[in-house]
């Protein structure tokens, strides 16, 4: 993502398949990078990469017609760096959310873009699964475009998640935008262009596969509101996020800079966050500013409402529509607060799965 220093880490691989520390760093001084997985280049057969693997029904798929994402560099620079990036940056209030769509932000995994692996004849979200995923296996017909199954080592939980592509599977591992573009909308988006507001949601410096229920209890969260349970991946995550603010020339909140100055002074010249293992779990994010600092009275945030069933909500069985919920198009269910839709969700229907994945209006 940023200027590199080989010597401080690991591979992003070998950090996340063997549960190791993921950020080396010591602020002002020593130089250590922030290793960062969303940033590898794929590898060989079975190890990452589309390259040479052949179909689900045996057949050799042809991924040399399709280039892979891998804008970012292989790790991140030091935390001085970060933080001179970080105070760089427009101190703002959140703006309204007023007119907010994901529209807005061009189609959904648009190949039309223009950022790395823009116009390669894939769409992003396939992109992002065949550089993130280990072991795939993809779509024959489709140049080694559309992955059928892989294996996840989620930086944001330290997970190993299997992923098959399918209704009522697919939704296992999820892309999430690094820097949510609601978050973005509201702190310098509206700005933007039509043609770079899509660059933003395909950008990969701003896109990672992860675990989808965490995906999903991140919401539109900035770095004051959650932050990966996985603490031995948060200076990374932090850094990824200044890092897309400052390219896209998008603002960070007082509370928000407190929180990921917080982040970045947490970790050590061993590339490990100063906490035990136990803690590293916790998914509670402290919001209180930092004891030199005088909080601010920014009004408090409410991310868009995430689907999320409750005993009293009326049971349904899974693949059956809910009598409870009708949205004619994403665009209302979008407006109604209820994308993305899941199979079984109340709302969802196979029409509105373009791709037939079980996740419709993405």
């Amino acid at each position: 993502m940023l200027g590199s220093v080989h010597a401080c880490l690991p591979s992003a691989a070998r950090w996340l398949s063997a549960g190791a520390a993921v950020v080396a760093l010591v602020i002002g001084g020593t130089g250590c990078g922030l290793a960062n997985p969303a940033t590898t280049t794929p590898t060989a057969v079975g190890t990452g990469s589309a390259a040479g693997h052949t179909s689900a029904r045996g057949e050799p798929s042809t991924p040399s017609a399709i280039t892979t994402a891998t804008s970012t560099p292989a790790a991140s620079p030091s935390v001085a760096a970060t933080l001179a990036k970080l105070d760089a940056l427009p101190v703002k209030g959140r703006a309204p959310k007023t007119g907010y769509d994901r529209a807005l932000f061009g189609q959904q995994w648009s190949d039309d873009v223009n950022v790395e692996g823009g116009h390669n004849g894939c769409d992003t979200r396939n992109d992002i699964l065949r550089r993130d995923l280990t072991d795939i296996t993809v779509k024959p017909g489709t140049r080694g475009c559309v992955v059928l199954s892989g294996t996840l080592h989620d930086a944001y939980t330290g997970k190993t998640i299997p992923f098959v592509r399918g209704q009522g599977t697919s939704s296992a591992v999820q892309i999430d935008h690094v820097v949510a573009l609601s978050d973005a909308w509201q702190k310098g988006a509206q700005q933007l262009s039509p043609e770079r507001r899509a660059d933003l949601a395909n950008d990969p410096r701003n896109l990672q596969a992860v675990d989808g229920p965490t995906n999903q209890k991140k919401g539109a969260g900035d770095a004051a509101t959650w932050l990966p349970p996985n603490k031995a991946y948060r200076c990374a995550y932090v850094s990824r996020q200044v890092d897309v603010k400052a390219e896209y020339g998008l603002w960070v909140t007082q509370a928000e800079k407190d929180a990921i100055i917080r982040v970045l002074s947490s970790c050590d010249d061993t590339g490990a966050p100063a906490t035990t293992p136990a803690e590293q779990r916790d998914t509670a994010t402290s919001t209180a500013a930092p004891a030199h600092r005088t909080p601010t009275s920014e009004p408090a945030y409410t991310p868009p409402r995430l689907y999320a069933p409750t005993t009293e909500a009326p049971a349904w069985t899974p693949g059956v529509q809910a009598p409870s919920a009708y949205y004619p198009n994403c665009a209302a269910a979008r407006a109604a607060g209820a994308a993305p839709l899941y199979e079984g969700q109340p709302g969802y229907r196979a029409k509105l799965d373009r791709d037939g994945d079980g996740v419709a209006c993405e």
